[in-house]
């Protein structure tokens, strides 16, 4: 299969390359700079944020082969702190490389998708798109984005014989984590809960799952002739926690995510 990724130096993108390379799939994928190549897979500078540079990728895979079997949405960032204090720019960079970046390639890859009639698209969201997730509202925000968008375009283009796909990541042990863009230290002393919580949601992603795990869902999420809309890719507690807030009231499912990031 033809697979375009978007995002691979580094985390879920680079796991993913490296396996559907190995398995025989043509991989290209998307990068801004690159250190270190995987053998096999075609590099694509593009910047998710600039819609030339998105463009002249998908039109680069659609020259070379012809078609994009598989489009996986993974390119992203975070952005964390106190809502309140969180730069209108830094907002804005959030929702322009996790839900604007996505929207930008599809509008380019889906119609090569339509004419023939076949595709897969495959967009990352996470468990933090399926509950607000204190101090990281911004990046929750972006993938809430993420969901409404694959739900309304799954209807859309179903007719043309394209499946969507969402998934959800629990914690993984990523870059992500450094990388994540944070509000001054100084937003402690306004949100004295900010610490707390933050050491806690980095305690659980530098020892969460490994992105090899994930990389071996996906291989067999592509190989499938009718995926699902979606797959929860995270420890059993972290799935159970999705089902606990379909059951519960608001106010209790507050209170017990609250508790568990160390708020009172």
């Amino acid at each position: 299969m033809i697979v375009l990724i978007t995002g691979i130096t580094s985390g879920f993108g680079k796991a993913m390359a490296e396996k559907l390379s190995a398995e025989g799939h043509k991989v290209y994928g998307t990068h801004r700079k690159a250190n270190e190549f995987i053998p096999g897979v075609t590099y694509l500078t593009a910047d998710v944020r600039n819609e030339d540079s998105v463009k002249a990728a998908v039109e680069k895979v659609i020259g070379e082969e012809g078609r994009i079997d598989v489009f996986i949405n993974n390119a992203g960032m975070g952005v964390g702190g106190p809502l309140e204090l969180t730069p209108i720019a830094d907002a804005q960079k959030q929702m322009d490389v996790n839900f604007m970046g996505m929207v930008r390639f599809l509008h380019y890859v889906l119609p090569e998708m339509r004419k023939r009639r076949r595709g897969h698209i495959i967009c990352f969201s996470s468990i933090g798109g399926l509950m607000g997730l204190p101090f990281q509202g911004m990046y929750s925000a972006s993938k809430y984005a993420i969901e409404g968008y694959c739900e309304a375009l799954r209807m859309e283009v179903k007719c043309f014989g394209i499946e969507v796909t969402v998934i959800n990541p629990g914690d993984f042990a990523t870059s992500f984590t450094a990388q994540r863009k944070k509000v001054d230290a100084e937003a402690g002393k306004t949100y004295p809960q900010y610490a707390a919580a933050m050491e806690s949601i980095e305690r659980d992603e530098n020892g969460g799952l490994k992105p090899d795990f994930l990389a071996k869902k996906i291989s067999r999420i592509i190989r499938k002739r009718k995926p699902a809309h979606r797959y929860v890719i995270a420890t059993f507690e972290q799935k159970l926690s999705i089902l606990i807030k379909a059951l519960v009231p608001g106010r209790v499912y507050d209170a017990i995510l609250s508790s568990y990031y160390g708020m009172r």
